[in-house]
């Protein structure tokens, strides 16, 4: 019925699906609880990540309404960014993206794949995300004026059409654990832009899970990422005529560090074990942090010792190349 509920959307299908639900069979030792790991860093497409799965929805409703222009808005090493290049290309679309940051002499990592994916790439001198959008607007704005059909994507596609990706992956999850015969108590991901929390939150509203949704927080404090994916859940959920609790709305930034994207000691650890001890390849700005989050909730026993936790794999590792 849920799914029934989803297909009312187009949708592409970039996203290689389902991923994989793995027990880590090493770390559940070592955290002395019980971990699954949901591999979306095996979405397949351009690399991989969480962000195909919104881009399936996202470059669905572009074709929907008949674009042949879009624009996407991330830092010079966005992963987001990286996987709108390829769907829009792909889907036949002329991509633009606006990327904050200086230019580097050289490009690698996520720039050097937008470059192959062909994206038209434009540089700002700036941190800010408001900065970034409004330019995004201003070219959006020149473009029609030149008679293109522009589709226009925020920081790293989190609206509410983009949001549908991770409520259906929900299902997915809960269907796997079904399969697996055991029951999930607890999620645990990486949150920045929000759309990936704000969507699991829709999806297990939809789904009547009991669980809790753990966003460990790696760009925004605390009260505004809180507001920002509560926002976007509740506007998400009203397509479905169904509301959403603030206080399924979890968001942990103690882990998060200077800022977005600075390195810490505890996410340099935690991705030396999940890669000594899982073969699993963790990111400095995402999963890392999240994953740090993760361990230390376990060493704090902050988990139930019969406490099933998912932890999912939001993708990014094409970081580690930058």
């Amino acid at each position: 019925m849920h799914n029934k509920l989803l297909d009312q959307y187009p949708k592409v299908h970039f996203s290689v699906l389902p991923t994989p639900l793995q027990r880590l069979e090493n770390i559940s030792r070592i955290c002395r609880c019980t971990i699954y790991c949901k591999r979306d860093d095996l979405t397949g497409f351009a690399l991989g990540g969480n962000k195909t799965r919104k881009l399936d929805f996202l470059i669905g409703d572009a074709k929907r309404i008949g674009s042949d222009t879009l624009i996407a808005v991330g830092s010079v090493q966005s992963n987001f960014c990286r996987i709108a290049a390829a769907a829009g290309k792909v889907a036949g679309l002329e991509v633009f993206l606006i990327l904050g940051g200086t230019p580097p002499q050289k490009y690698t990592g996520n720039l050097l794949l937008d470059s192959l994916f062909g994206a038209n790439i434009k540089f700002i001198d700036s941190l800010q995300w408001d900065v970034w959008e409004h330019e995004a607007e201003i070219l959006a704005n020149r473009l029609k004026e030149k008679g293109k059909k522009v589709y226009r994507l925020p920081v790293g596609g989190s609206t509410t059409i983009g949001a549908l990706g991770y409520a259906q992956a929900i299902i997915e999850i809960l269907e796997q654990s079904r399969l697996l015969g055991i029951h999930l108590d607890t999620i645990v991901h990486a949150t920045s832009s929000g759309g990936t929390q704000a969507g699991l939150v829709v999806g297990k509203a939809l789904a009547g899970w009991k669980g809790k949704v753990i966003g460990m927080g790696v760009a925004k404090d605390k009260p505004t990422l809180t507001n920002e994916v509560y926002k976007l859940a509740c506007a998400t959920a009203a397509s479905f005529g169904i509301k959403v609790d603030i206080k399924d709305v979890i968001v942990d930034e103690s882990y998060r560090g200077a800022a977005y994207g600075a390195r810490t000691k505890e996410c340099s650890e935690a991705i030396t074990l999940f890669a000594h001890n899982e073969g699993i390849v963790l990111d400095n700005v995402y999963t890392g942090k999240a994953a740090s989050g993760l361990i230390d909730y376990a060493r704090r026993d902050l988990f139930h010792p019969d406490e099933n936790i998912c932890f999912i794999h939001t993708g990014g590792t094409v970081e580690l190349f930058e």
